[in-house]
């Protein structure tokens, strides 16, 4: 669905959000947290290495399969941390949040920090914004009506018919199309703009050499290949489940409509209702109004920030979005399957 607002004229733009953020930084919610990341990275770092020594203490076993699982859930938990110093949650300095950025994407992820940096600027700047975001840019899945209407080729229209059955079955690939597109940047000339392109290469080329050679001299051929299958397959569907209730099903804004800052961030972004193993899980992409608004502020303030932002919405009549876990993706998959409505009526009048 697109979204038209009707803003009130007595309302400048960016009026409403400054009273928000003096409420937040009255509130101490935009300091830095050192102890709390310390403690975070330290517990996350540790139980990854961990985890790469029982799988050479285990050698050539099929009980590998199970090592390949707990370390597709852990390069996601490395790439919240990588998220975090992205949006220079962790450290004052900007440098060193970069550099955070780089070891956790670059070497133990193996994906680029240029690349996500563009990418994930341009989707904060606009989300659901038709054109200008791009996690709803047209790819393999349809996200809007105007790219599901234009959608030609049996397979693309066959994808787009039953987009929403294939959802999760598609995120086992996610994994392997982070990996890729990080390449590809790389290999770009975008890249060779980038300052850290330099570190960025080496610390991708020693993930990769590293990760290839360790499955390669500790597991025998066919173990390797269901080790690559079963770990990339849990890394993407556990990294597109996370980022999939932030923003999918939500309003879109179409092309040309103007919307201030604070309406466009909270009308278009959804929070996911939970405990600390929901922050725990999700990375803290469950607060996703208050992580739009308010960025760089460090993951532990998000739960406090909320309730302050929740009432201020109240206050101002701005409808304020927050469902379950799995309610946020029976409004994500029902937002894909209506999509493809008209394809599927298409392919039975047939």
């Amino acid at each position: 669905m697109s979204l038209t607002l009707d803003v009130p004229q007595d309302v400048r733009s960016g009026s409403e959000f400054a009273a928000l953020c003096r409420r937040i930084r009255a509130a101490g919610l935009l300091e830095r947290r050192y102890g709390s990341y310390a403690t975070r990275v330290s517990a996350t770092l540790a139980m990854f290495a961990a985890t790469w020594l029982v799988f050479l203490w285990l050698g050539n076993s099929w009980f590998q399969l199970i090592i390949a699982a707990v370390l597709g859930v852990l390069f996601t938990q490395v790439a919240f941390i990588g998220h975090d110093s992205g949006h220079r949650q962790v450290l004052a300095s900007r440098r060193g949040n970069d550099l955070i950025t780089i070891f956790a994407g670059n070497l133990l992820v193996g994906l680029s920090y240029g690349w996500w940096v563009d990418k994930h600027n341009r989707h904060h700047a606009r989300p659901n914004h038709e054109g200008l975001d791009p996690d709803i840019a047209e790819g393999v899945l349809a996200f809007t009506q105007a790219q599901a209407a234009n959608r030609n080729g049996r397979v693309a229209r066959f994808v787009t018919r039953h987009q929403a059955a294939l959802f999760f079955p598609m995120l086992t690939l996610e994994g392997l199309n982070l990996h890729v597109a990080s390449i590809g940047f790389l290999l770009s000339r975008s890249a060779a703009q980038s300052r850290y392109r330099l570190l960025e290469i080496a610390l991708f080329s020693l993930h990769v050499v590293g990760y290839l050679g360790a499955l390669t001299l500790v597991l025998g051929p066919v173990k390797a290949i269901a080790f690559f299958g079963v770990h990339q397959a849990v890394f993407g569907l556990y990294m597109g489940s996370a980022f999939a209730p932030n923003h999918k099903g939500m309003p879109t804004i179409a092309s040309g409509v103007k919307v201030d800052f604070l309406r466009r961030q909270v009308l278009t972004s959804r929070n996911v209702r939970g405990g600390w193993f929901t922050d725990l899980l999700l990375g803290g992409l469950n607060y996703q109004v208050e992580h739009h608004l308010f960025p760089n502020m460090p993951r532990a303030n998000l739960r406090r920030a909320q309730a302050i932002v929740r009432q201020y919405c109240a206050e101002h009549s701005i409808q304020y979005t927050e469902t379950s876990l799995i309610g946020s993706y029976v409004m994500a998959l029902r937002h894909l399957h209506a999509l493809g409505a008209p394809l599927r009526r298409a392919a039975i009048a047939r």
